[in-house]
């Protein structure tokens, strides 16, 4: 997923941490609101969201679409990248590489991913997801490359 440059400042006037800015991001991008994904939590090298299920977003009867899932793994691997960054002046980033192993159906519940940083390099991150349907089920496992700068 990509990122802005919006380097905005903090209502201290200091520059804006990496979780920062992903609060600011998140609520104004508009694919993250289609989808309806929410930030449950962000820590440094950590992020949780969570997707609520809404029919628009089943392939068939109350199946979640896969593609709704990788989206979710995207996101919430894009803000754990960010959660600990130090803020370039010009902030932008992408995601280079994603792979996603789906271990079950998510079948009409919400869901909530969470992902961890691996390894931080200078400019990429690798991220592991976790997602989890509201019942607790694991639903998909996601390996992240995402480049920051």
């Amino acid at each position: 997923m990509d990122t802005p440059d919006d380097p905005q400042t903090t209502s201290a006037g200091s520059s804006p941490t990496g979780a920062d800015f992903m609060r600011r991001f998140l609520p104004s991008s508009p694919f993250v609101g289609h989808l309806g994904m929410r930030l449950r939590d962000v820590r440094p090298g950590e992020a949780t969201l969570t997707l609520p299920f809404v029919q628009s977003l089943a392939t068939i009867g109350a199946i979640v679409h896969g593609g709704a899932i990788a989206a979710l793994i995207d996101t919430t691997a894009m803000v754990a990248a960010w959660s600990d960054a130090p803020m370039p002046e010009s902030p932008r980033g992408t995601t280079v590489g994603l792979t996603v192993s789906y271990l079950a159906a998510a079948n009409g519940e919400d869901l909530e991913a969470t992902a961890r940083v691996l390894r931080r390099g200078r400019t990429l991150v690798y991220l592991d997801v976790d997602v989890r349907a509201a019942s607790g089920a694991a639903v998909a496992k996601g390996l992240v490359t995402y480049k920051i700068g």
